[in-house]
């Protein structure tokens, strides 16, 4: 098995180290010595509680994410620093991965976290659209999940927050699928697109047009597998492109943003929850 060498990996090390060199001068040196504590056992006292709750809290609890891309735009924008709950999808050893308790499984809806297929040393975020036992199907714009079209309705013309700027033939959808609605983006510059060069058809049924353009792409998600698409829905490299996401591979489930920093701080997504 390969260990990535990682801020996890590190971690993990720095803490083991320094907690193993602090127990050792407890129980062998710690009772016969006579004068000053040495300054390497001292820093190991103060700073292993601290390595030691960071550990568990980035394993188990709460790890932040910085979003590196427009893939999710309306819902998260490049800059946005996110938490994500380490124990919605089950609690995972830091590192290898190992999952040790079943908390719970991703619904549809879910803006989920997860280590690239194709790559695991890198970390994706997507919405959760099919979960297994599913068969997804896009039909132009529009979103189907087991033959029943997913609700929404037209709201805007998307301005990007804190400025006048409005993106050039992109508009906000309003989607209903999982426990509520949530914003997507959509390309209104055409109501289809030919295929990407990488478009995964070996599990999927993809219909062309007579010139080249997706008509329709639809796909069954199997057991242990799970579908995901970005919210930017026509500017988003996802399982369209790249197939499904491993149980195995999912991180947590994005919850809040707790800062924005891209050029300057936008005070207004600040504690945002994300839907």
């Amino acid at each position: 098995m390969n260990i990535p060498l990682n801020f996890p990996t590190f971690l993990v090390l720095g803490t083991g180290i320094v907690g193993l060199y602090w127990l050792i001068d407890t129980l062998f040196f710690a009772r016969k010595r006579t004068g000053d504590q040495p300054i390497l056992v001292e820093y190991a006292s103060q700073f292993f509680p601290v390595l030691f709750i960071v550990l568990l809290l980035r394993s188990f609890i709460f790890e932040p994410f910085r979003i590196p891309s427009g893939s999710m735009i309306p819902t998260l924008l490049v800059g946005d620093f996110i938490l994500v709950s380490k124990f919605s999808y089950g609690l995972r050893l830091p590192v290898i991965h190992t999952k040790i308790l079943e908390t719970g499984k991703p619904q549809n809806g879910d803006v989920a976290v997860f280590r690239f297929p194709e790559d695991p040393t890198t970390d994706y975020i997507k919405r959760v659209i099919g979960i297994p036992g599913d068969k997804i199907t896009l039909r132009g714009k529009e979103l189907l999940v087991n033959g029943e079209a997913v609700d929404y309705s037209e709201k805007a013309t998307y301005v990007m927050p804190g400025t006048d700027d409005i993106m050039a033939n992109a508009f906000i959808r309003s989607e209903n699928l999982g426990e509520g609605a949530y914003d997507i983006l959509v390309d209104t510059s055409n109501r289809m697109h030919p295929p990407h060069p990488n478009l995964r058809v070996a599990d999927a049924d993809v219909v062309l047009t007579d010139t080249g353009f997706v008509a329709e792409y639809s796909v069954n998600v199997p057991e242990g597998m799970y579908f995901m698409l970005g919210d930017n829905r026509d500017r988003s490299n996802d399982s369209r492109y790249w197939g499904f996401v491993p149980e195995a591979n999912l991180v947590g489930k994005a919850k809040y943003i707790w800062m924005h920093y891209n050029d300057g701080i936008l005070w207004s997504r600040l504690g945002e929850r994300i839907p």
